[in-house]
């Protein structure tokens, strides 16, 4: 019985979990193992879990952990920005209608540090002192690497999806 409720949790909430790897992660693999390894935690960790109610909360909370775990062997958030080169096309004035989905994908074109604290910060909630608190950097660090996604994002946005037809 305790199998079948697994398979019935797994089939409800790993696409809901499958996208929050994505907006940290970009290689497939990592996606797949981060994955795997929230669910194990899940599993085993469920008699920690105090109100039903949170459970999908809870659950995200794990994967956004093990996002940041897999992610702190890569990416050095104290860094600051590298260029990114990018290859996409504008889009002409008649097709500038931006989706949730766009903007999650452009978060794509960002460096890593960027694409994360905004992950943290714009769509989880963090505060600033419990991101500096999950990555080992400074408040001042996550606020800086939040504007600069932000500029980045907003040049993104200006240049593909707002620039004129000419």
């Amino acid at each position: 019985m305790q199998r079948e409720a697994q398979r019935e949790v797994y089939s409800l909430l790993s696409p809901k979990l499958y996208r929050t790897c994505k907006r940290y992660l970009k290689k497939e693999e990592e996606i797949e193992e981060v994955l795997a390894d929230a669910f194990y935690t899940i599993f085993t960790k469920i008699e920690q879990l105090k109100e039903l109610k949170a459970f999908e909360g809870w659950a995200r909370k794990i994967t956004v952990n093990q996002c940041l775990l897999q992610l702190k062997r890569n990416v050095n958030f104290n860094l600051y920005l590298e260029d990114t080169k990018l290859s996409l096309q504008p889009k002409s004035a008649e097709e500038t209608h931006l989706e949730e989905e766009d903007l999650l994908n452009l978060l794509n074109f960002i460096p890593e540090g960027c694409k994360t604290i905004f992950n943290l910060f714009a769509i989880e909630g963090y505060s600033h002192k419990e991101i500096a608190s999950m990555l080992s950097i400074s408040e001042g660090t996550s606020k800086s690497q939040l504007n600069a996604a932000k500029t980045k994002l907003q040049v993104l946005v200006n240049n593909l999806y707002y620039k004129k037809a000419k």
